[in-house]
């Protein structure tokens, strides 16, 4: 139920201007359900949206919180949910496509929890460094200080005015980092017109040697003769070797790591290194995971073709390898 996030990465979630809270209609349109089928589902499980932090604004409550987000409107209650419980209507609701995919990208990432082998390699690359300190940070300005910002406003009234202007300014930090983690991970989430999380997660919790095999499979599926794993302790730096369908050598690295690591430049280096001791045509360089963008340069440079997390993911389900061809 704190992961939250799952929303976003499988459709984006407006947000009232407190930046915290929807409304019925809001959470409707979001499930692409009506309004009258949501009511239905609270009807049913209210007090369990209620530990999940559904509640009912009426009076004086729903008057100070107009007043503080600047929402117009005449009704004498609001219905406001925030992220936990509309993760917690995904849970419940039957008829709903996109509540379906929110489930199952949970169990995705549940399964991969449970699975995926623990890498040992430290990350270096400042990219993914500050990625994780972006979520740290996200993570307490959302969960402490906007809630504690919340709890001032309503029991101050000398410094009403400067608080929620602090907030407000707190609440504009926050979606800026979650718009910066949102772009480092964009190719790790699965995409609105066809998610797969269940073909990464499938490859995420392969061993190196099923993950060279798994690459082997798509390199036969694409035409690919005398394809031949090699792996191993003496491999020299070429994982695969191969010929296309119109005779060129091929030669094919494989890294399977974490989503939330990067492929370096060293990593490149040493790959065109031993590509050189091999007579090639087309280097293949294949990862779980990005690349940086040095990485990126050097193997333009060097003739090495990177297919990245996306590409990978796009390949495994039946588009070709254009390179290949």
């Amino acid at each position: 139920m704190d992961r939250t996030d799952v929303l976003d990465r499988v459709k984006a979630l407006s947000l009232l201007p407190d930046g915290m809270h929807v409304t019925t209609a809001m959470v409707a349109t979001y499930f692409k359900v009506t309004v009258k089928t949501l009511e239905s589902v609270v009807e049913d499980h209210r007090e369990e949206l209620r530990a999940s932090g559904y509640h009912v604004l009426t009076g004086t409550q729903l008057a100070l919180f107009k007043r503080a987000s600047g929402i117009q409107s005449r009704s004498r209650s609001l219905a406001l949910y925030p992220r936990r419980a509309v993760l917690n209507v995904a849970m419940l609701l039957r008829d709903s496509e996109v509540a379906r995919q929110v489930r199952v990208y949970l169990l995705d990432m549940e399964y991969l929890a449970r699975t995926q082998p623990v890498e040992n390699t430290v990350p270096t690359d400042t990219a993914t460094l500050n990625a994780r300190i972006d979520q740290r940070i996200t993570h307490i300005l959302g969960k402490t200080v906007v809630p504690m910002f919340n709890a001032l406003i309503e029991t101050s009234s000398d410094h009403r005015r400067e608080l929620i202007a602090l907030r407000t300014g707190v609440q504009h930090i926050e979606r800026r980092l979650r718009q910066h983690h949102s772009r480092l991970q964009r190719l790790e989430g699965p995409r609105e017109d066809r998610p797969r999380a269940g073909i990464m997660a499938a490859m995420d919790a392969m061993n190196g040697r099923e993950f060279e095999e798994h690459v082997a499979s798509l390199l036969r599926r694409d035409g690919c003769t005398n394809v031949l794993v090699r792996g191993g302790g003496r491999d020299r730096g070429i994982d695969i070797t191969a010929l296309t369908s119109d005779g060129r050598a091929l030669v094919v690295q494989c890294k399977r790591f974490a989503p939330h690591l990067n492929i370096t430049s060293p990593e490149i280096q040493k790959f065109l290194g031993a590509k050189v001791l091999h007579t090639s045509d087309i280097a293949l360089f294949v990862a779980t995971c990005p690349f940086t963008r040095d990485a990126r340069n050097i193997a333009a440079e060097s003739g090495i073709t990177v297919v990245h997390r996306g590409l990978l993911e796009e390949w495994s389900a039946g588009a070709p390898l254009t390179v290949l061809h």
